[in-house]
């Protein structure tokens, strides 16, 4: 794809939410069904580096969408996507239902593990491995559909300084592990929230018994000893 919006009408711009890309593209992808305009193109991800993407995937200001084949090969040319974080559910803004999960990945130069962090992220979306299961028909047989095997890739390179609102909004906890260089510091960040939730539940469910200050107690022995 050349002129990667090619196929939009003049005026128009690509700036789908988390639910719009499942919903109304990986799904319909994954389905066989078609998508019009059909502007995502298919990609092989992992042999480009993330600047090679121009030219290659539907370019919308500094971000790229395509589509990918999921796979557990995140090794580019130059480099890795390291994955950052849980997967983070998408659901729906109507039915508040689960379609769909979104993980982050960061670029890394070199190679693994001790690449240098750069400024590219990948979220990599992807259907639930439930809905791979189909309804049976009577019909003619049809092409089964296979949700495991396509995901929906959006890369964009962040800012130092990136206070422009171009890049995707980001949830508080994405802000949090994104800012996080290793592993280790991930597993602390985990610990302490995981303290906090815990925490809070058990003052909201015993306000004035004993039991919260015991509770909290425990809890953050607990926590003290699996942080790292």
């Amino acid at each position: 794809m050349a002129d990667n919006n090619v196929n939009l009408p003049p005026g128009f711009h690509f700036y789908p939410t988390d639910e719009e890309l499942v919903v109304h593209f990986l799904q319909r992808k994954a389905n066989l069904l078609p998508c019009h305009p059909d502007v995502i193109p298919d990609l092989e991800l992992y042999p480009y580096d993330p600047w090679e993407l121009h030219g290659r995937a539907l370019a919308e200001g500094k971000q790229w969408y395509y589509y990918s084949r999921r796979t557990q090969n995140r090794v580019t040319g130059n480099g890795y996507w390291m994955p950052m974080g849980m997967e983070e559910p998408v659901i729906t803004s109507s039915s508040n239902k689960r379609v769909g999960m979104k993980k982050y990945y960061v670029f890394h130069v070199g190679e693994a593990p001790d690449g240098n962090t750069t400024n590219w992220i990948m979220q990599e979306y992807r259907l639930l491995d439930s809905a791979s299961s189909s309804r049976s028909s009577r019909r003619r047989p049809q092409p089964k559909p296979d949700h495991s095997k396509w995901v929906i890739c959006r890369v964009y390179e962040r800012d130092n300084d990136d206070d422009d609102g171009d890049g995707p909004e980001l949830s508080c906890l994405d802000e949090v592990f994104l800012s996080l260089d290793d592993l280790e510091e991930i597993i602390k960040a985990y610990s302490s929230l995981a303290s906090i939730v815990i925490s809070e539940v058990a003052i909201a469910t015993f306000p004035h018994s004993s039991l919260s200050s015991g509770a909290l107690d425990e809890t953050h022995g607990q926590t003290k000893q699996y942080a790292v």
